[in-house]
């Protein structure tokens, strides 16, 4: 049995699969996004924590065996979101979402600093995208900027949460503007582009690999075993996956 959980920008979902990979057991927690101005979209990332608890609770309390038997974790979820985290891995204001529209002027501004970045990460510098948020924080909000020690994707604040370990995955990794997509690592010129340095990012991890085992505290409350969680995917290379396109001459239009 294992334990699937789906950080979405309306809710948290948790899954029970069998080895098989058929669920048997479901269960979910709303979430609400904060809009204080036009185009901006956040989510205070405490209340991402409360819906993954609260949802995995609900799942353990209803399926027919609790939730003993889990064997992994695996995540997933929205993509791009900028969880800024201090030194002490507090979070220093709300999540900045993938539908936030505020830095367009920044994402013209990183392609004239770095014009090499579509060829380092493969897309197009636009306001979903968690570089152009970074540098709308540098010039709007210095303060904030200044106390950044780390950045995390929303799903990966969920892991350091389980775990206590700062990782996250390639796919989510290469929402960003930060991975360097062909070297599968974080590059040195889009991070110096944005005032941020190797430092502050994630660890990186193939979907499938192993990123940490559950926290003591955590497992039980749960009534689990400290199982491993792997590092996942993001939401859209999830859904590829679910959908089978996993294989060349397969595509999946979202």
């Amino acid at each position: 049995m294992y334990l699937g959980i789906d950080l979405g920008t309306s809710a948290v979902k948790a899954v029970l699969c069998d080895d098989a990979g058929r669920v048997t057991a479901q269960a979910d927690a709303p979430l609400s996004v904060s809009r204080p101005h036009p185009l901006w979209s956040e989510q205070n990332p405490e209340d991402w924590w409360r819906a993954v608890d609260g949802a995995v609770t609900r799942l353990a309390n209803t399926a027919a065996d609790g939730i003993d038997g889990v064997r992994a974790i695996g995540l997933s979820g929205q993509m791009h979101g900028a969880t800024l985290l201090d030194q002490a891995d507090c979070v220093l204001r709300p999540a900045i979402l993938w539908n936030d529209g505020r830095s367009g002027a920044e994402c013209a501004e990183l392609e004239a600093a770095e014009p090499s970045s579509r060829d380092v990460t493969g897309n197009l510098a636009m306001p979903g995208f968690t570089a152009p948020k970074l540098l709308w924080i540098r010039k709007h909000e210095p303060d904030i900027f200044a106390r950044i020690a780390r950045v995390l994707l929303p799903k990966d604040y969920v892991r350091l949460r389980l775990t206590g370990e700062p990782v996250s995955d390639m796919s989510d990794a290469a929402g960003t503007l930060w991975l360097e997509v062909g070297r599968r690592q974080w590059s040195e010129v889009m991070l110096e582009a944005c005032g941020l340095s190797q430092a502050a990012m994630p660890s990186l991890f193939e979907g499938p690999e192993t990123t940490g085992r559950l926290r003591a505290d955590v497992a039980s409350e749960w009534g689990c075993s400290r199982v491993p969680v792997v590092a996942g995917a993001g939401d859209q290379a999830a859904g590829a996956a679910g959908a089978g396109v996993v294989v060349p001459g397969r595509a999946l239009l979202s």
